[in-house]
């Protein structure tokens, strides 16, 4: 785990609220913003299914990325899995300007004039995608832990914040 993050923290909550579990990034996202207390320089966001929004806040500049999403994992319905990502990582995808596909985005964030910051992905085995507004029980349940895992991954990107109650984050 890396701890030389200087100071800019993007928190990325990607996925279709209308595909049940794969509304799980922007449930997590949503719930750390109301919480609060993450410290200055982490800015949390709900990207759902807008990547070239997600692309062109990259350009930012940040230091780091987390993104919070379903993942096709293969454990059972609500697993966590906690992932860094190196552009070695991410191959190649075509970029679509008018969905979320976060490989395609990161992947061609070179073109667009960015590179890609200390990047992890905090995903969730999901019980289904099919179409549905609401996460499945399992998934539902896994949402605190994984706020957890982004607090911790946070706390060791930044290792100097202050406490828990020092701040809010900004979220859209």
């Amino acid at each position: 785990m890396r701890s030389d993050v200087a100071g800019r923290v993007l928190v990325a909550g990607v996925g279709n609220l209308f595909l049940s579990d794969d509304g799980f990034g922007p449930e997590v996202v949503r719930r750390l913003a109301e919480a609060g207390g993450l410290p200055p320089g982490v800015r949390v966001v709900d990207y759902g299914i807008r990547g070239m929004h997600l692309a062109y806040d990259l350009l930012d500049g940040y230091d780091a990325l987390i993104l919070v999403d379903a993942y096709p994992g293969d454990g059972p319905p609500g697993e966590m899995t906690v992932l860094e990502i190196g552009t070695d990582d991410l191959g190649t995808g075509e970029f679509d300007a008018h969905g979320m596909n976060p490989v395609a985005v990161l992947a061609n964030l070179g073109q667009l004039g960015g590179t890609l910051p200390v990047t992890y992905l905090v995903g969730c085995t999901p019980a289904g995608v099919e179409e549905g507004i609401g996460l499945s029980s399992t998934v539902h349940a896994a949402v605190p832990g994984a706020a957890d895992v982004v607090r911790a991954l946070v706390g060791r990107l930044l290792p100097a914040a202050p406490g828990p109650h020092a701040g809010h984050p900004q979220s859209v």
